[in-house]
């Protein structure tokens, strides 16, 4: 893949006119799209089928994190609607994804990752819900368990890239939102991945852990998420193609 189509636009809008006027402004430029919660509640799921007919495709960032046999659902849902990834919560533990994988199964183009430490959380977040050690720590941990489940990658941020590929080996994906361009101010990656509310402002867009797209592709990241930098940029498609080249 060339570095333009390992860049994930993330369309952290809060209703369907502006999701689709920022596609159609992007045209053929862009192939993959998040949509998030805050999107798919206020547009629904036929924004997800709308995207997908117009050959998109679609990371649907559900961040799934109940009984089994509701991610199941959750998951069948995801896949009828065309999406190519629904991410589900690692730290929901083995049952959960196995689920997911399994119910996955039904639609070939669907990809299920697991989320590993969301990128807005720091060691003292941790803690505070009694988990011990460093973020590092817990991604790797996380994403040692969603390879076992059968996880066709992770969510992580860019810092964790190297040593997320140096763990799982060339295939499974890893795709990192926080990203920023060498020399630039950061982005948000959405919502939906942050772990937060969609920000108006502020250097780091919600991510404690960010880091370069340069970093984040040389260190073997599949895709980088990127939010603000492009959809709310005076030439998305000059900005996007910025993102593309340091893939």
């Amino acid at each position: 893949m060339d570095g333009q189509s390992r860049v994930i636009v993330a369309l952290d809008f809060d209703n369907r006119r502006d999701a689709l006027e920022l596609v159609a402004r992007l045209g053929g430029a862009c192939g993959f799209y998040k949509v998030g919660l805050e999107l798919l509640t206020a547009a629904g799921p036929g924004l997800v089928r709308e995207l997908v007919a117009q050959g998109h495709e679609v990371f649907l960032d559900l961040k799934l994190f109940e009984i089994p046999n509701s991610v199941a659902g959750a998951v069948r849902a995801a896949g009828g609607l065309g999406a190519s990834m629904v991410t589900v919560h690692a730290m929901g533990g083995t049952g959960i994804m196995a689920a997911a994988v399994e119910a996955a199964r039904e639609f070939p183009r669907l990809r299920v990752l697991a989320l590993t430490v969301v990128t807005s959380m720091t060691g003292s977040d941790l803690a505070d819900v009694g988990i011990g050690g460093t973020p590092d720590e817990q991604v790797l941990r996380l994403a040692r368990l969603a390879a076992g489940a059968g996880c066709a990658g992770v969510i992580a941020s860019p810092r964790e890239a190297g040593p997320l590929r140096a763990e799982l080996g060339p295939r499974p994906l890893i795709v990192t939102p926080g990203v920023t361009l060498s020399g630039g101010a950061a982005l948000s990656g959405g919502a939906a991945l942050s772990g937060g509310p969609a920000l108006s402002g502020g250097a780091d867009g919600g991510h404690s852990r960010s880091g370069t797209a340069e970093a984040a592709f040389a260190g073997g990241a599949s895709y980088v998420v990127v939010g603000r930098s492009v959809t709310r940029a005076a030439d998305p498609v000059a900005a996007l193609a910025r993102f593309g080249a340091a893939g």
